[in-house]
C-alpha cells in the first residue's frame, strides 16, 4: 500500500507491502528509518530547524521541527521493535528553492535543517548511510519496505540514495 507523507508528517509501518513517499522536499528534510530484521521502516517530512520559535506548535506537532521531529521518529521506531544497531539511516532536502536560492537565503531554513538533524544523530551515536541535500532543486523521497530500497526522484530523474 503507497502512504503519502505530507508536511509536518510522519508514517511508520512494519508491513514489507508498503511503500512510503514524500513529495516536494525544498528546504524542508525528508529522513528514512529503515531496519530490515524487525522490518520497521519510517518517514519524516520536516520543516523548519527548532521549535523555540514555536513551543505551543511543537507540542500540538513535534514533526513540524527538526529537533523535535526527529527524537519523535527514533522513539516510535523503537517502540515498533527496531534497533540502533540496525538502523539504516537516510535523508533528503534541505535545498534552497525559489526567492531563497536568488536572494541568497537569509534564513538559511534548509542548510539549518541539515545542521540540526546531524547533530541530533551525532548525539544519539547514529550516522546517516546516505543524504542527498542542498541544491536548489526539489526531490520526491521514498522508501519500498519490500526491498529497503530508498529512492529521489528530480529534475525527472531517478536514483537510488
Amino acid at each position: 500500500m503507497r502512504h503519502t507523507v505530507s508536511v509536518a508528517d510522519m508514517k511508520l509501518t512494519t508491513s514489507g507491502e508498503d511503500l512510503l513517499i514524500t513529495h516536494s522536499l525544498g528546504s524542508c528534510l525528508g529522513v528514512i528509518i529503515y531496519d530490515a530484521v524487525a522490518s520497521v521502516g519510517a518517514l519524516l517530512h520536516v520543516m523548519l530547524p527548532l521549535s523555540t520559535i514555536n513551543p505551543e506548535k511543537a507540542v500540538d506537532n513535534p514533526y513540524m521541527f527538526v529537533d523535535t521531529g526527529v527524537p519523535r521518529l527514533l522513539n516510535e521506531c523503537y517502540k515498533m521493535g527496531a534497533k540502533k544497531g540496525n538502523l539504516v539511516v537516510k535523508v533528503a532536502g534541505g535545498a534552497k528553492i525559489g526567492a531563497a536560492a536568488q536572494s541568497g537565503d537569509f534564513f538559511a531554513i534548509g542548510s539549518r535543517n541539515v545542521t540540526v538533524f546531524r547533530k541530533i544523530l551525532w548525539k544519539n551515536g547514529l550516522m546517516c548511510k546516505a543524504a542527498d541535500v542542498g541544491g536548489t532543486r526539489p526531490r520526491t523521497l521514498s522508501l519500498d519496505m519490500n526491498t529497503g530500497e530508498v529512492l529521489i526522484r528530480s529534475d525527472g530523474q531517478v536514483t537510488a540514495l
